[in-house]
């Protein structure tokens, strides 16, 4: 007998027939003598649904009443999928994020874990024998406020609740059968990894794979949750991920991910001297505005460029606050171009081998398509290029890293 949570994603449940499908799965891992706490996503497009309702009433609407609207979403699906489970005569109950213990911190709409008080879970599966549903992506914080984990916090709710609990093993149920070396609906000739360790899991997630949130891998990283990724659609093993992984054959990188939420700043003309950088980098930190790659380019005549990347919701933002700042920063003019995307290898290999990124630029130069900015690290080499080259790129650089 072990301690199992299961996490289902929105489009694993977005209907009667997959809720049902879902149901099976939870109570055939009960069946099996399994203590089972599932996770669920909203249904579909549902948050999406909640937003729109949102915007037609006030399109201003604060983080905390969004945080109240948003949270429905989850409790729908747990709601009805414990239904699901009554019908197939197995013990059952539902729990809000609040009920299963979730104590966040105050950041609406993008909150972080604290704690989680697993007392009633436990209770339910030891004293009661039932299986746990509890509503992702949601907690509550000192003042007794729903929050909301951002954008696939169902992930880190799982992942959290895993290793509160110490449960066994972790699976992430999606629409696809695990971690691919690329997206297997976009990019032909996409492999399923059998494993792959935490560390190139979380570069890919931090830059645009959709597979796991990154949040969720830094904590089963940093509590050695055992964590699978899998399908609900289809009864196959998917991919392991784990602290160090087995390789039988010389692999230089593990998977190819893009990132469209990007735009690029370059503010043109800065003024040649100590501590600009400084000042530019740290008034968007105040704003919680985070930079990615950061390019700054050779003085001429006394001044400089300096081009940055930040999240495509934030360009404005961004680039309102230091135009706010123009005088004291010194600079001529900021370009905005939002029409750009990010593309990533990631490997644990690459850092011993020197000619990984000669390859990656040698498949795009290939395909004609054009480099803007780069950026690396051991384990990930990044290009910035044109929004209309992203998919000729990433299929171009997967064709040739997996395709010989």
């Amino acid at each position: 007998m072990g301690l199992i949570v299961q996490k289902f994603g929105g489009t694993s449940v977005a209907n009667t027939e997959r809720l049902q499908n879902v149901a099976r799965i939870i109570t055939e891992t009960y069946r099996q003598g399994n203590q089972v706490v599932a996770v669920l996503s909203a249904q579909g497009d549902t948050t999406d649904d909640l937003i729109e309702k949102a915007r037609e009433v006030n399109p201003r609407a604060s983080k905390r009443e969004m945080d109240m609207l948003l949270s429905t979403g989850e409790q729908i699906s747990c709601a009805l999928c414990a239904m699901a489970i009554e019908a197939l005569g197995f013990p059952v109950v539902s729990l809000t994020g609040w009920q299963a213990g979730f104590q966040t911190n105050s950041n609406y709409s993008s909150a972080k874990i604290k704690t989680v008080h697993t007392e009633r879970i436990q209770a339910e599966l030891d004293r009661n024998h039932s299986i746990v549903i509890v509503t992702g992506f949601q907690g509550l914080n000192k003042y007794d406020d729903i929050t909301t984990l951002g954008r696939g916090g169902s992930d880190t709710s799982a992942v959290a609740l895993a290793a509160a609990l110490k449960a066994d093993l972790c699976q992430i149920y999606t629409d696809v059968e695990g971690v691919y070396t690329a997206d297997p609906r976009h990019v032909k000739g996409a492999r399923k990894l059998e494993e792959i360790t935490f560390d190139e899991m979380l570069e890919l997630a931090s830059q645009g794979a959709q597979v796991l949130h990154n949040r969720s891998v830094e904590l089963a990283k940093k509590y050695r949750v055992n964590l699978e990724v899998l399908s609900s659609f289809a009864n196959k093993p998917g991919t392991k991920v784990k602290e160090v992984v087995k390789r039988m054959e010389k692999t230089q990188i593990s998977g190819v991910a893009k990132d469209k939420n990007v735009a690029r700043l370059a503010l043109v003309g800065v003024e040649d001297k100590p501590g600009i950088a400084y000042r530019v980098f740290s008034l968007l930190g105040k704003e919680d505005i985070n930079v990615d790659i950061i390019l700054q380019s050779i003085g001429r005549d006394d001044t400089k460029d300096i081009s940055f990347t930040v999240k495509r919701d934030d360009a404005e933002k961004a680039a309102d606050l230091l135009n706010e700042y123009k005088e004291s920063i010194g600079f001529d003019h900021i370009d905005v171009d939002k029409e750009v995307v990010k593309v990533s290898i990631v490997g644990a290999g690459m850092v011993d081998d020197a000619g990984v990124a000669a390859k990656m630029f040698g498949a795009l130069y290939d395909a004609d398509v054009n480099i803007q900015m780069i950026s690396t690290s051991e384990i990930k080499v990044s290009v910035l290029l044109d929004e209309n080259d992203a998919n000729a790129a990433v299929q171009a650089i997967h064709d040739k890293f997996f395709g010989e």
